[in-house]
């Protein structure tokens, strides 16, 4: 019983994420509803101490993220840079291999370690302008910039710095570069098959006749630029480029600075106690906020004119779009904490402990936990800190590497995560204003061919023996 109530809750939540209905209002319901038909007396306990306190948290760390992540997304646009790289796109590529530039693009920056949620903001802009120029279906937008970041260069890419492949290295003792063939492999198997499935679906759609879509009922267009002549897109992908340098340069560098703590006194009356900031827990976010201001500042240099005439109007939309997608990714965190804290979730957990062979063990329990939770990054974490040890013994007795055991966990957690309640999903149909009935469709097969490769990787493991 404990475990249909958890399921009930998943189904419940996905089923209104579909339909359209807000997440902000449904997870607590959902989550709150499977806490109440378990044990009534813990539903405000849960609500206050471990829904609202998850759900604050992540609005504490990641809020400024969203916040300038949006802005910069939006300056792109208002800029006319993002028309200039796509101009300068078509004349490079060709206007049917739209879809290809945007998954590169969405790789190059993932794999520089700018974050899922400001790859979605900072790629829409040029990736509505190339679409709407190539005449292929808006719709399509989503499962292409899913397939650019949140597929090959999250966690299957040796050395990707996402935190979905530096959880394992803690539980495995191994490193973000563990089994680079198997992780490379994987990869090239999920760009190949996964480009191959949106081309048929642009030709499926070019042979029904049908277009980007009809201006006057699309959501959340980008704006016409507005200046006289386009920037030089050398200087118009700039910006893009110096986020992905600059992150990765203040990441080594803010630890530097500010050592593993700082601690500063507030300036008020009285004796306060001193603040105690853990610098190692948040050096990673301080360097993506700092690589966006840099980013915002060489927009605001190369183009101030046409950005100062919209400012004010487009900074206001890109503040109300980061306040709808980080809510919705915090209510998703606040769904996952209380659903991984009930009796039926550890019924998941110890029935899928039962599969016997190690590798698929770790994978199906990883993605399974992962779908449950709408999380890569919290479902991997709840399986490997309950799991690790089980895994770790098993791994040995069977002779497999622990760098393959880093691999398929970090490729596993990227699978079925991305279910209808997932923030990422949720997060990226709002930035482009459609719905799950339009898009998602395209965004599960994506999930389903990464998924597929977790057991690619362990088959050509089994077969070849290779890390």
């Amino acid at each position: 019983m404990s475990f249909l109530i958890v399921l009930a809750a998943l189904c419940f939540l996905m089923f209104v994420a579909y339909r359209g209905y807000s997440v902000i209002l449904f997870a607590p319901i959902a989550a709150l509803g499977a806490v109440l038909l378990t044990d009534p007396s813990l539903v405000a306990p849960m609500f206050t101490g471990l829904f609202m306190d998850k759900m604050v948290g992540f609005l504490k760390l990641y809020f400024p993220v969203f916040l300038l992540g949006a802005v910069f997304g939006k300056l792109i646009e208002i800029s006319g840079f993002s028309k200039a790289i796509v101009k300068a796109t078509i004349a490079v590529v060709g206007a049917q291999r739209a879809m290809l530039s945007i998954v590169l693009v969405c790789a190059l920056l993932t794999y520089g370690g700018v974050s899922l949620f400001v790859v979605v903001f900072a790629v829409y802009p040029f990736a509505a302008e190339l679409f709407r120029q190539s005449d292929i279906p808006k719709r399509l937008i989503p499962g292409t910039i899913a397939l650019g970041a949140f597929t090959f260069t999250m966690d299957a890419l040796p050395g990707t710095p996402q935190i979905q492949n530096i959880i394992p290295a803690s539980f495995f003792g191994t490193t973000a570069w563990a089994a680079p063939v198997l992780g490379t492999l994987g990869g090239v198997f999920i760009l190949g098959v996964g480009l191959a499935y949106l081309e048929w679906r642009r030709r499926k759609a070019l042979a029904a006749g049908e277009g980007y879509g009809d201006a006057a009922t699309l959501v959340n267009e980008p704006a016409s630029f507005a200046g006289g002549r386009l920037a030089n897109p050398l200087i118009a992908i700039l910006p893009l480029v110096l986020v992905g340098v600059s992150n990765k340069l203040f990441t080594g560098l803010i630890p530097r600075f500010y050592g593993q703590t700082h601690e500063f006194v507030p300036a008020v009356i009285g004796t306060p106690a001193p603040v105690v900031q853990e610098v190692s827990k948040v050096a990673a976010i301080w360097a993506v906020e700092g690589a966006l201001l840099v980013g915002i500042a060489t927009v605001l240099a190369f183009a101030w004119k046409p950005v100062i005439a919209s400012f004010a109007e487009g900074t206001k939309s890109a503040i109300g779009g980061a306040l709808l997608a980080s809510m919705n990714t915090a209510s998703e965190y606040g769904f996952g904490a209380v659903i991984a804290a009930l009796p039926g979730f550890l019924v998941v957990a110890n029935a899928l402990s039962a599969i016997p062979n190690p590798l698929v063990n770790e994978a199906v329990t990883v993605t399974a936990l992962a779908g449950i939770t709408g999380s890569a990054s919290g479902g991997m974490s709840i399986a490997l800190a309950a799991m690790a040890e089980t895994f770790i013994a098993n791994a040995n007795a069977a002779g497999i590497p622990m760098e393959v055991m880093h691999r398929v966990a970090a490729m596993a957690s990227g699978g079925m995560d991305t279910l209808p309640h997932n923030g990422a999903v949720i997060t990226l149909l709002a930035v482009t204003g459609l719905t799950h009935r339009q898009a998602y469709k395209d965004v599960f097969a994506i999930t389903l061919v990464k998924t597929l490769a977790v057991f690619v990787v362990i088959g050509v493991f089994y077969a070849t023996g290779w890390v």
